[in-house]
């Protein structure tokens, strides 16, 4: 069952490459024993929670939060705005697509602690994002929570030839 989160705020960095004059995006696998099997439909944009006191300046949030999640600063150059969602569980999502490269094999994150296996007492340490893959745009909107799907749309209409 989701839990509500309605009222709660992520902010992320949709990073995007051209390879071979195809657009690719780099997307994030949750971590953890929750997330171990889940596949298609899973994947995120690398983001995390806006806290009190941030709202002014919602992509440095963005860029903070890519940092943590994939162990790099988000490259220079101009932001381009993907706007916001609202997902399942009713946190809004507020994304800026940045063109990048990063090596998924050279990512790491930061970890969350969680009691594992349920009610056995033990404390275990988990990686928020135990992987970060290059997609196409096809694959990354099968591998991408639905509710985030739109943030490619936007990033493709963004990035394709103005007449």
């Amino acid at each position: 069952m989701p839990t509500d989160k309605s009222g709660r705020t992520s902010a992320g960095i949709l990073l995007w490459r051209r390879r071979a004059g195809a657009l690719e995006v780099l997307l994030a696998h949750q971590g953890g024993p929750l997330w171990a099997k889940k596949d298609h439909g899973h994947w995120t944009v690398p983001k995390g929670e806006v806290e009190a006191g941030e709202a002014a300046d919602l992509l440095a949030v963005a860029r903070r939060e890519f940092a943590e999640e994939t162990g790099h600063a988000v490259p220079d150059g101009p932001a381009i705005p993907l706007g916001e969602i609202r997902q399942k569980s009713g946190k809004r999502v507020l994304a800026w697509a940045l063109e990048g490269d990063l090596d998924p094999a050279a990512a790491f994150s930061n970890t969350y602690d969680m009691e594992w296996p349920p009610r056995s007492g033990r404390i275990q340490s988990f990686p928020e994002i135990d992987r970060v893959e290059w997609f196409g745009l096809d694959e990354a909107a099968e591998r991408l929570k639905a509710a985030q799907v739109p943030f490619l749309e936007r990033l493709e209409a963004a990035l394709a030839p103005q007449p």
